[in-house]
């Protein structure tokens, strides 16, 4: 895929800074049209639905002319026109890919303040944005990154993201879903023993919504807190040190394979391992279903999705959300435009096209008109032992050298290589996080 708005973590690209006070033009003199560009990532959802959206947005307003740039690697396609000054004027692409350009951009302050959308009225209907939206949706780090109220990137699609598995494969051998790490790793065990992994992952930046997850679990929301804030000492914590012995003891039990398909060229391979029983578990989310369409499967393969094992027996559990965005540049040469566009796509007749597509968006109601694996993916939320988190590391000026979703994520290829120890892990987290801190003083 790499779809999602949290895939890979990686280091920021050039800033942007300075370029956002130039743009090119974009009305087209001849027709009398404005040209709307619109930039976005071509994930596990497909491009078709922004073709139709883009079409129902032109048979409504006649004089905008929609111009389409999708791409499964649009960072690499829009940057350097973004470096000469030259902007979309509306991005569908969030956070924690690794070009970074959505996080280079929030610290670069180079996104457009998109708090008054939430009070526009939906183009077309008669309810604002805000109204339409999941209560809780917005008001997150993942929206307001500045923590100021002010909302730069409007939530554009959600997923419960979890552990992954064959639920076809649990019911012919007679197992139950883990619900304590313990027993986790006992059922590591006994896999082990038919020759079946515990546990994989497509890439090591899949470990977001795992680690996001597990930080709750084991601490709380306060604590999931004050890491994703740096807080003084937060990874010299017991609580901290609890999170990396469950997900080093965890990695012990990886698919031989995985670290080899660990990158972009190869990490369908890893994702195959659940479909041929070869691995139990996987971190991703709704859209490994659409990804994996036509991918061969064991025979009574069925899409399962869980949240991880709860760190206390009986304890709440957390189910990160994934949340992509869309935003408009600071430097965008049509923003009043760009803004009817956004609101526009949480129109009944947008979120319509999105869904087909099994692009959900966290707009009131839509979650239960879900069929099939969708409709059993969202019911996690209706669990009342399980609470959505949503979010992820707070924004802070760049620190040379240093990126701590990196630091997090990829380091569990070293750990399954034997290439980095625990401790190691711990002192480059803590490393990372006061280095960050002290930037956001």
């Amino acid at each position: 895929m790499l779809k999602r708005s949290l895939v890979l973590a990686g280091a920021a690209v050039t800033a942007f800074g300075l370029l956002v006070g130039c743009s090119d033009g974009g009305s087209d003199a001849d027709s009398g049209k404005t040209t709307l560009k619109v930039a976005g990532l071509e994930g596990g959802y497909g491009r078709d639905m922004y073709d139709q959206v883009a079409a129902a947005y032109e048979a409504a307003h006649p004089d905008v002319d929609v111009q389409l740039q999708i791409s499964k690697s649009i960072e690499d396609e829009i940057s350097p026109n973004m470096k000469a000054g030259k902007f979309p004027d509306v991005v569908v692409l969030g956070q924690g890919r690794k070009a970074a350009l959505t996080e280079t951009l929030i610290k670069d302050k180079a996104l457009e303040d998109l708090t008054g959308v939430l009070d526009m009225t939906v183009p077309g209907e008669q309810t604002t944005v805000k109204a339409k939206l999941t209560d809780g949706i917005v008001g997150s780090l993942n929206t307001n990154p500045y923590g100021d109220g002010k909302t730069f990137l409007m939530p554009m699609y959600y997923a419960p993201t979890g552990l992954v598995y064959n639920k076809g494969l649990f019911a012919q051998k007679g197992w139950q879903v883990p619900a304590t790490w313990d027993e986790m790793f006992k059922l590591g065990d006994t896999a082990k023993a038919q020759g079946i992994a515990l546990f994989t992952y497509p890439t090591a930046g899949y470990l977001d919504s795992y680690f996001f997850a597990l930080l709750a679990d084991v601490g709380g929301e306060q604590f999931y807190t004050d890491v994703m804030t740096y807080k003084q000492g937060v990874w010299q914590t017991p609580q901290a040190r609890q999170v990396l012995d469950i997900t080093t003891r965890l990695l012990g039990y990886a698919a031989p394979t995985t670290v080899g398909y660990a990158n972009e060229q190869d990490f369908t391979k890893n994702q195959q391992a659940i479909l041929d029983n070869k691995a139990l578990f996987m971190p991703n989310g709704t859209w490994i279903v659409g990804e994996m369409k036509d991918a061969p499967r064991a025979k009574g393969f069925q899409w399962g999705l869980t949240p991880l094992p709860a760190a206390t027996a009986g304890a709440k559990r957390y189910l990160t959300t994934s949340v992509e965005s869309v935003w408009i540049p600071s430097g965008a040469a049509n923003k009043d435009a760009a803004k009817d566009f956004v609101a526009y796509l949480y129109s009944d007749a947008a979120s319509e096209i999105f869904a087909k597509s099994s692009a959900i968006q966290p707009v009131k109601g839509i979650a239960a008109t879900l069929t099939g694996e969708n409709a059993e993916f969202y019911k996690l939320y209706e669990d009342p032992t399980v609470a959505a988190l949503v979010g992820g590391f707070a924004g802070t000026a760049p620190v040379e050298g240093v990126d701590i979703k990196g630091t997090l994520f990829d380091t569990a290829n070293s750990i399954i290589s034997k290439d980095k120890t625990e401790d190691q892990w711990q002192a480059a987290l803590n490393d990372a996080s006061e280095k960050l801190r002290q930037a956001g003083d």
